[in-house]
């Protein structure tokens, strides 16, 4: 078992998770390496981590969170390869979506001691009673409802009025984002001809 504080941690996929995330991981004071092709390394710097590959961040990291939407161009690019290029004993943490991962190589390096997983996705849910992950030790399951609460629902509910409001009044919203068309074009699921 490792702490996490002070541990050396990677990110893959630096969006609003993965800035949310690393802001809930700086009481830790952790060495945090971040791989995300699609942004500049100014703004991981910025953000106070360090830009890195991907092979570096698999080969240095006690903890791997994984926060990437899918795309096109990298679903399942988290394969056999990956997980063996991991530090023995580490733990990857899969909390965006299933698609960017092999799960069965996932599964494999989990069940071969490793590496060490947690995921609240799967590649099919609800997980079948009978799928072999829920027997696997080594794999920590959870459902993927963080948000699903009440007073979420109605949260979300009111950041997208405070942002229709401001858009009223001519300034920029908070939270909403403009989709870009090529941006949209490789979320998997999203496709372009609906933007």
């Amino acid at each position: 078992a490792r702490l996490l504080s002070g541990a050396d941690v990677g990110i893959i996929g630096f969006g609003d998770l993965g800035r949310a995330l690393n802001r809930l991981l700086s009481g830790f004071r952790t060495r945090t390496k971040v791989f995300d092709p699609w942004l500049p390394p100014s703004i991981l710097i910025d953000n106070g981590v360090e830009p890195a590959s991907l092979d570096e961040v698999l080969s240095t990291s006690d903890f791997i969170f994984v926060v990437a939407s899918v795309t096109s161009e990298n679903q399942g690019f988290l394969g056999a390869d990956a997980f063996a290029g991991m530090r023995k004993g580490a733990a990857f943490i899969l909390l965006s979506r299933a698609g960017v991962v092999d799960f069965p190589a996932l599964m494999a390096a989990v069940k071969s001691g490793h590496i060490v997983a947690a995921s609240d996705v799967f590649p099919e849910e609800p997980l079948a009673r009978d799928h072999p992950v829920r027997a696997l030790p080594g794999f920590l399951r959870s459902a993927h409802r963080a948000g699903a609460l009440d007073i979420a629902f109605k949260r979300m509910g009111d950041m997208v009025l405070e942002d229709m409001d401001l858009i009223d009044r001519d300034l920029p919203p908070l939270r909403s984002k403009r989709a870009e068309r090529e941006t949209v074009s490789r979320m998997r699921s999203k496709p372009a001809d609906r933007n």
